[in-house]
């Protein structure tokens, strides 16, 4: 990122809803629209970037243009901003948000893996790639309304092993629109045993 395109970003800043980090643009109100109208399944979330024209495009040449040096970037910001909040949380590890099988195939790639991955050396926290994996191919949730999103993602993820030794872990992706993603990988993880599923991730939605 070059520092004329790094001046276009906008960082999240306060107020941000205190469940999923959203910039919202009211300082009476705690939660975001969504977060206010609907109970997650996650403890907690936070992104750095509101995902704005410049944030889009780089993700965009990132996941689909192979530009894999762009996690530096992305995973520096995260630690400047979040290193605190996120040692504040305690997670045991860093859990990457899974790709279905063929598309990692595809791509080449898992985007939320090479982030936790990166994260994890920079904050000494252990990463685990293959507790929870995508058992089911999925429509691109961009091109579907809020509800289409929730039953895409249902019965998507499956744990692959026993979580009961972890209580708290943290997961790791790119963008956190409605949080349908999040909360599937977060319910499952609760049912096999995780007390607190919280999520860092680059860019997230903007709230109102």
């Amino acid at each position: 990122m070059c520092k004329e395109c790094e001046k276009k970003l906008e960082y999240i800043k306060e107020p941000r809803c205190k469940k999923c980090g959203k910039a919202i643009d009211n300082d009476i109100k705690e939660y975001c629209f969504e977060c206010e109208m609907k109970e997650h399944d996650f403890t907690q979330g936070r992104g750095v970037f509101v995902y704005q024209e410049e944030m889009k495009q780089s993700i965009y040449r990132f996941k689909y243009r192979n530009k894999r040096e762009y996690a530096d970037f992305y995973v520096e910001k995260i630690a400047e901003e979040y290193r605190e909040w996120i040692f504040s949380c305690r997670p045991q590890v860093l859990i990457p948000v899974p790709l279905y099988k063929f598309k990692k195939r595809q791509r080449g790639f898992n985007q939320a893996e090479i982030l936790a991955d990166k994260l994890g050396k920079v904050l000494n926290i252990p990463v685990e790639s293959n507790l929870v994996i995508r058992c089911k191919k999925t429509i691109p949730q961009k091109e579907l309304s809020e509800k289409e999103r929730k039953n895409n993602m249902k019965n998507a993820f499956k744990i692959t092993q026993s979580a009961v030794k972890l209580k708290r872990v943290m997961l790791v992706d790119d963008i956190y629109t409605t949080g349908s993603t999040i909360d599937e990988v977060a319910k499952i993880l609760k049912k096999s045993g995780v007390d607190e599923v919280y999520f860092i991730v680059v860019c997230v939605g903007r709230g109102y």
